[in-house]
């Protein structure tokens, strides 16, 4: 079958553009009834092919009807790459599914979302390739959903193979999701990583493999976020424990920027597509809490395409602003952060707590560098988020680095991370912080005039650095432990930061 120019173009209401091509049939592929059992189910395959220009709908929907009688969907793909100059995108493109049910935003229809990261998958009843979710294979049109993620010059030649296999549905297991509470310390500081990538998306440890590597981090917590899908939540089942927490979430990755859906209800599907031109992440961040989740932009300027985020912050929660190995991108989000601070001082808008997550995916990625440290009442889902958006929250690089940081007044007041402590602007109050783990690091306190007061650590990697300032000198004051410069020009990377304490009467 081929489909090598636009059959038909589709406004998709409150996407950022859609595509549909003419369907594939397999009316006539349906086995005969009464056929006997040859031990083994009728298949019947259909191959089409297509070529996108440059410029092409950010999705391209290939509409499959899918007969009575059908066991398992299985799909395979493949598009060209040619060469492309010096500094132009190549092809690269996505892949897909949506079921009987309809592509509409939100909808129940969506079953599946590999990205680029397979050629293939297949869905039946009692299983699915991970990204993807098991469940009936009803009769009706379903839909492949390729995303040409770029396209070069030439354009984008694509082929796909749809084979339907026919013969008796199995039962779809009833799915086992992580309990939302674990042994804990009672009310302490927790550590976690929230924004974590196994074989379900684009990485390529299991989650029994991410789960090890977070014990042996320190962590207490993580939540898994596979890209755009939600078939991971289910994939967890014996990994838990006392000792562990695990949440549930996505990583909703849009064209214009990636935000990280912390905890939302097991099986909840946030849509992703869409583009802030579009004016539809206000839509999408409401249903994250509704579904119980924090809104965290991640990894906000990042050079990847479609990692940079666009849609400004108003509707987050908190926002990642160190993500990996400390980078001079994870610096200018931090300035970026640290901008929106000031505001908050003044009664102008709320304040947004920074957190820190690895976004690790394969080796040698280092789950848990950067870990958020949580101080939660207790070692639960809403506990840790409501720690979060507190901003009770400091970054480390390791649970090797450890620290306490609060500021006092001259009668005793005191306010710790993520507080404020309200006195008279000419009081005089003292930051005290105390660090160990971070040998060979510089301690120094950031205040909305920038950084103002920086002490190197004894060798050890162990101390306490005190510094005194007044409610009209600094609107706040937050603390950064970092490793010596490596870049010209940049401070060095971070080994540790705090949220701020606020200084001074609360606006009304």
């Amino acid at each position: 079958m081929e489909r090598r120019d636009v059959l038909r173009l589709s406004a998709v209401a409150g996407t950022a553009g859609g595509l549909t091509l003419g369907r594939v049939s397999f009316a006539d592929a349906a086995p005969a009834t009464g056929q006997p059992d040859t031990g083994g189910p009728d298949e019947q395959t259909r191959r089409v092919t297509g070529h996108l220009p440059t410029g092409a709908p950010d999705f391209v929907y290939l509409p499959v009807e899918v007969p009575h009688g059908v066991r398992e969907i299985a799909v395979s793909y493949a598009y060209d790459r040619p060469t492309v100059p010096e500094g132009t995108a190549g092809n690269a493109c996505d892949i897909g599914i949506f079921d009987e049910r309809g592509t509409a935003l939100g909808g129940a229809g969506f079953r599946g979302w590999s990205g680029g990261a397979r050629t293939e998958f297949f869905l039946r009843a009692d299983d699915a390739t991970p990204g993807y979710l098991p469940g009936p294979v009803n009769a009706g049109t379903w839909h492949i959903a390729l995303g040409p993620y770029t396209v070069a010059p030439q354009g984008l030649s694509y082929n796909v193979t749809i084979t339907l296999r026919y013969g008796p549905q199995d039962r779809t297991p009833a799915p086992v999701h992580p309990p939302e509470r674990a042994r804990g310390r009672g009310q302490a500081w927790y550590r976690g990583d929230n924004h974590l990538h196994s074989l379900h998306s684009d990485g390529k440890r299991t989650p029994a493999q991410i789960a090890a590597l977070a014990r042996a981090a320190g962590l207490d917590f993580l939540t898994t976020t596979e890209h755009n899908t939600t078939s991971a939540h289910r994939a967890w089942e014996g990994l838990w424990g006392d000792d562990l927490l695990i949440l549930t979430g996505e990583e909703v990755t849009t064209r214009n920027g990636h935000v990280v859906a912390m905890g939302t209800d097991p099986g909840v599907f946030i849509d992703w597509r869409y583009r802030a031109r579009d004016n539809a992440f206000g839509k999408y961040a409401r249903a994250i809490r509704r579904a119980g989740g924090l809104v965290i932009p991640a990894h906000p300027h990042a050079t990847c395409i479609g990692c940079n985020w666009k849609f400004g912050l108003n509707e987050a929660d908190a926002v990642e602003v160190w993500n990996g190995p400390y980078t001079p991108d994870d610096e200018v989000t931090l300035a970026e952060w640290d901008n929106t601070l000031v505001a908050h001082t003044r009664g102008r808008a709320d304040w947004l707590p920074a957190v820190g997550h690895s976004d690790a995916h394969r080796d040698p990625d280092v789950v848990g560098l950067p870990q958020t440290v949580v101080l939660a009442d207790d070692l639960s889902r809403r506990a840790v988020q409501e720690g979060i958006r507190a901003g009770r929250v400091w970054i480390a690089e390791s649970s090797k680095v450890d620290l306490t940081f609060t500021v006092t007044g001259e009668r005793g007041e005191h306010a710790g991370i993520g507080a404020r402590l309200e006195v008279p602007g000419t009081a005089r109050v003292t930051a005290q912080l105390r660090v160990s783990g971070a040998p060979g690091c510089t301690a120094a306190f950031v205040t909305d005039q920038g950084r103002l007061y920086a002490m190197p650590l004894p060798p050890s990697g162990a101390g306490t650095v005190t510094w005194q300032t007044t409610p009209d000198n600094a609107a706040y004051i937050r603390a950064e432990v970092r490793h010596p410069a490596t870049t010209a020009g940049l401070p060095g990377p971070m080994a540790a930061m705090t949220n701020p304490v606020f200084l001074g009467r609360r606006a009304v």
